[in-house]
């Protein structure tokens, strides 16, 4: 895992690298190993390197393979990469390498574009063919990695994140008006190819961009789960797929020349993990926890559900308590850390942890994504009936009606109901005929890519680690949208998962009830922590994005604790954070 960026000329001058360089070491953290810069003619490519496979020079980025003509930048992890690399030397291909790297271009070569079918993993990168001046970019299925550009008038401009695109004075730093409205209504989810600024846009999950050196462009879709429901095998059957597809996800994501840890919260999908990777006869390995005081009587731990799996196991694991001062002298690194305004209370949770996990391992796998794609929300067993599935879903899901949206933004914001809209038409498209499979397709491939998956890609790459994510293995999700709705929604949720578990983990880890990386300082504003909000607004006062209605801003000020979303958020946090995140990255003069 690492950070890639790059600058493309359509106009016959060549690439900048100084701009490239620029880019690379905003991105320094995402590659504390190493960092390299390639240039030629129209093309510049730069890389941070996170070793983890192949970790000798030979494996170095940007990776030039002059025979074939191909000049890569890659941002993952390929775990089928031995079985791919053992096919293409039949077919008479040599490697320098021992890495994944390298099997990227010769697969490239070997099958075009279409070759990312073939990947398990997740990944994004971007290739440029030497003799014919053509680029093609793309991005994993499950856009575990991410991939942010600039379309400028006389090319184009690449990251892995998106203030490394900030810096330079010819894109536009305006806000866009529906990632606006998606921000602050559909639950801080800004869909793709939006990002809040307008002159900066993000690559879509299972798309590759293929740019011809005269700057024409094609967008190509290659990978969609279908929710159709196989009702052939009985729920015992079901459980026992779910168990073998999930024991090789594992598995697959042991691949490393590094030590590979757990973030272990004490819930059922990290603990599932866990018990799984010990199934496998994984050794010594190393689990983590993070904690926060309480507030108002909310729990701000789960220790006790994290030591049972640790013992139960004979896990190395790691408790770590974060008292509330350091939680807030830390949210400012925090946010500088995110590409986008991530409102979710847990982020500085994942930060933290991140920061004590990376002084013990460089790579950790993760319990994230099982939620959305076995259907272990609230919201998705009322569903199941329903018979007006849009608003029954925006009703638990938005974070403010579009008329309360009005009010709260300028009135150069106020914008028709994007976020509405674009929920309507994505439960329009064929291939989710339920409507618990409408609601678990847009989560699976939109909200769960702009929110959880970003933020753990965010948080952990902020400190140098890897975090892999096994649920999101697309033979998972594949296999998860295939089973009837009813197995999954039973029993509050992921019910054939929670089933499927019990062969594997305690049961007091499966029948407990539903936690989170809770942080309840930042939902029940008090004390420091309202104060930090109040110097966040009012140095916002004076800016040109003054983005919100005061009265509505006085309003929320006067009692936040009672201004939550339906989803248990401070709406107050939620317009502090923006505000934050647009000053610490230079939006807001």
């Amino acid at each position: 895992m690492c950070g890639i960026c790059g600058e493309i000329r359509f106009d016959g001058s060549p690439a900048d690298p100084s701009s490239v360089h620029t880019m690379n070491q905003i991105q320094q953290p995402r590659g504390p190993d190493g960092s390299g810069l390639f240039a030629s003619n129209s093309v510049a490519f730069g890389h941070r390197r996170l070793s983890i496979i192949d970790i000798s020079t030979r494996s170095s980025q940007p990776m030039v393979d002059h025979e074939l003509g191909i000049a890569l930048v890659f941002n993952g992890a390929i775990y089928n990469y031995p079985d791919l690399k053992e096919e293409l030397q039949k077919k008479g291909y040599r490697f320098f390498s021992s890495g994944d790297t390298e099997v990227l271009i010769k697969a490239y070569h070997a099958w075009g574009e279409q070759f990312v079918k073939r990947l398990n993993g997740m990944f994004a990168f971007a290739l440029w063919e030497r003799d014919s001046g053509k680029i093609v970019m793309g991005r994993d299925r499950l856009g575990i990695k991410p991939l942010y550009y600039s379309m400028l008038s006389h090319g184009m401009r690449f990251a892995s994140s998106l203030p490394a695109l900030l810096p330079f004075a010819d894109i536009d730093r305006s806000i866009d008006r529906n990632a606006l409205h998606a921000y602050m209504t559909f639950h801080s989810v800004v869909p793709p190819p939006l990002t809040l600024v307008k002159g900066i846009r993000k690559l879509p999950p299972a798309t590759i961009t293929v740019l011809e050196s005269d700057g024409t462009r094609r967008d190509i879709k290659y990978w969609e789960p279908l929710f159709v429901p196989d009702r052939k095998p009985d729920f015992e059957e079901w459980q026992e797929r779910v168990l073998t597809v999930l024991r090789r996800s594992v598995q697959r994501r042991l691949i490393a020349d590094v030590p590979v840890g757990v973030l272990l919260s004490g819930g059922l999908d990290s603990s599932l993990v866990v018990g799984l990777l010990a199934e496998a006869g994984a050794s010594d390995l190393k689990t983590f926890s993070v904690g926060f005081e309480a507030v108002r009587g909310e729990k701000g731990d789960e220790f006790e559900y994290s030591d049972i799996v640790s013992k139960r196991f004979s896990t190395h694991h790691h408790r770590i308590f974060v008292e509330s001062d350091r939680t807030l002298d830390n949210l400012e690194k925090c946010v500088r850390s995110m590409s986008e305004p991530m409102v979710s209370h847990d982020n500085i949770g994942f930060y933290l942890l991140s920061e004590e996990v990376a002084k013990h391992v460089k790579v950790v796998q993760s319990g994230q994504g099982a939620d959305e794609v076995f259907a272990g929300y609230h919201w998705y067993p009322p569903m199941m009936n329903s018979k007006n599935p849009l608003q029954d879903y925006a009703k638990v899901f938005f974070d403010r009606s579009h008329d309360e949206y009005r009010n709260a933004v300028s009135s150069e914001f106020v914008s028709e109901d994007f976020s509405l809209e674009y929920v309507s038409k994505h439960f329009g498209h064929d291939g989710a005929e339920n409507p618990v499979d409408k609601a678990l397709r847009i989560d699976t491939t939109v909200m769960l890519v702009d929110d959880p998956v970003k933020r753990v890609d965010n948080m952990t790459m902020a400190w140098g680690l890897e975090a892999r994510v096994p649920f999101l293995d697309h033979e998972i999700v594949e296999l998860a949208a295939s089973i009837p709705a009813e197995f999954k929604i039973s029993g509050g949720g992921k019910h054939v998962l929670k089933e499927a578990a019990r062969r594997v983990i305690p049961a007091e880890v499966i029948d407990r009830p539903k936690g989170y990386f809770p942080v309840p300082a930042l939902k029940y504003l008090q004390g420091p922590y309202l104060q930090r909000v109040n110097d966040i607004l009012n140095h916002s006062n004076s800016g040109r994005h003054r983005l919100f209605n005061s009265t509505y801003v006085a309003e929320l000020l006067k009692q936040p604790e009672k201004h939550i979303t339906p989803l248990g958020g401070s709406k107050l946090w939620q317009i502090a954070l923006l505000h934050y995140w647009l000053q610490l990255h230079g939006l807001e003069e």
